[in-house]
C-alpha cells in the first residue's frame, strides 16, 4: 500500500502523516511526503535565490519529519518539487500508482472554508486515487471505523470492493448509510439487495446498513454524523446529486460535518 502525504509543515498536515502510518501496512506499506513549492515570479533575479532557499528548507524539513518518525518502521521517503500543489501532488500520486492520498486541512468555519476554492478540493478533482481529508479538529485516535454512504448506483461496486479490502487492512469496522429523501419501495429492495450482496460475497463480513429519512442527502449525513462521531466518512465524487449539495448548496456546506469528520473521496 502506497500512500501520498502533502506536507507544508503545518501541525495539521502532522496530523494527516500520523494518520497515513497508522494506515500504512508495516510489512509492505510505504509513505512518500511530498511538499510543493508556489512560486510568484516577480524578479528574476530573487526569484532564483529564493527558490533556492525554500529547496534547501524544504529538504532539511522533510529530512527532519522522516527521522522524526522513523520508530514507524514504514518505509518513508520525500519529494520536493515545484508547481501547482493540486497539479503536482495528482501527477505524483499517478506516477506512483499510489493507493492513497492523505491531505490534512486547517480552518475551523467548516467545509466552506477548508474545501471550496482550496487546494484539496482541486485536489479532489485532479485526483485518480481516492483522497482522505483530515479536518484540523479530527481525533484520529478515536476513529474506529468507516462509513460508506451509497446511492445505489452502477459505479459504486467498484468502490465498495476497495472500502471493504481497506477497512479489513486497517482494522477498522465498516458500515454501510443510505440517505432516502422519499418513501420509494425501490430504495427498501436496494437496501436488501445490497445486504445480499454483501453476504454472498464476503460471508465473514458483519453487516450493519444504516437508513436515514431527510429532506436532502446532507442533511441525512448530518444526522447519522451526530449519532456517529468515530468514523471515517467514504464519498464516491461520482455521487452528482450528494455532492452538488455539499460543495455547492451554501445550506449545506454550513454544517461542515462538524470540522472534525475525516472525508475520504472516492475516484
Amino acid at each position: 500500500m502506497k500512500i501520498i502525504v502533502p506536507i507544508d509543515f503545518s501541525p495539521n498536515s502532522i496530523k494527516a502523516l500520523e494518520m497515513a502510518l497508522t494506515m500504512a501496512n508495516k510489512k509492505h506499506g510505504q509513505v512518500i511526503l511530498i511538499h510543493v513549492i508556489e512560486m510568484v515570479y516577480d524578479f528574476a533575479s530573487q526569484a532564483a535565490i529564493a527558490l533556492e532557499s525554500m529547496y534547501s528548507d524544504g529538504e532539511k524539513q522533510l529530512k527532519a519529519l522522516i527521522n522524526n518518525y522513523s520508530g514507524s518502521q514504514i518505509n518513508m521517503s520525500y519529494k520536493l518539487l515545484e508547481g501547482s500543489p493540486a497539479i503536482t501532488v495528482a501527477r505524483l500520486a499517478e506516477e506512483e500508482n499510489a493507493t492513497l492520498i492523505v491531505m490534512g486541512t486547517k480552518g475551523a468555519s467548516g467545509i466552506n472554508k477548508v474545501l471550496i476554492g482550496s487546494t484539496a478540493v482541486n485536489l479532489i478533482r485532479e485526483a485518480t486515487c481516492p483522497v482522505l481529508i483530515i479536518p484540523e479538529k479530527a481525533n484520529i485516535a478515536s476513529i474506529k471505523k468507516v462509513t460508506l454512504a451509497l446511492e445505489f448506483a452502477n459505479h459504486e461496486e467498484k468502490f465498495i470492493d476497495w472500502i471493504v479490502n481497506m477497512s479489513q487492512r486497517w482494522q477498522l469496522g465498516l458500515e454501510f448509510l443510505h440517505v432516502q429523501t422519499q418513501q420509494e419501495f425501490r430504495d427498501q429492495l436496494s437496501v436488501l439487495g445490497l445486504e445480499k450482496y454483501l453476504e454472498k460475497k464476503y460471508p465473514e463480513l458483519p453487516v450493519r446498513i444504516h437508513t436515514y429519512y431527510a429532506e436532502s442527502a446532507s442533511a441525512g449525513l448530518e444526522e447519522y454524523l451526530d449519532e456517529h462521531e468515530n468514523t471515517i466518512l467514504v464519498m464516491c465524487h461520482e455521487h452528482k446529486n450528494l455532492w452538488k449539495q455539499i460543495l455547492e448548496k451554501s445550506e449545506s456546506v454550513a454544517m461542515a460535518y462538524h470540522t472534525h469528520i475525516p472525508l475520504l473521496i472516492m475516484n
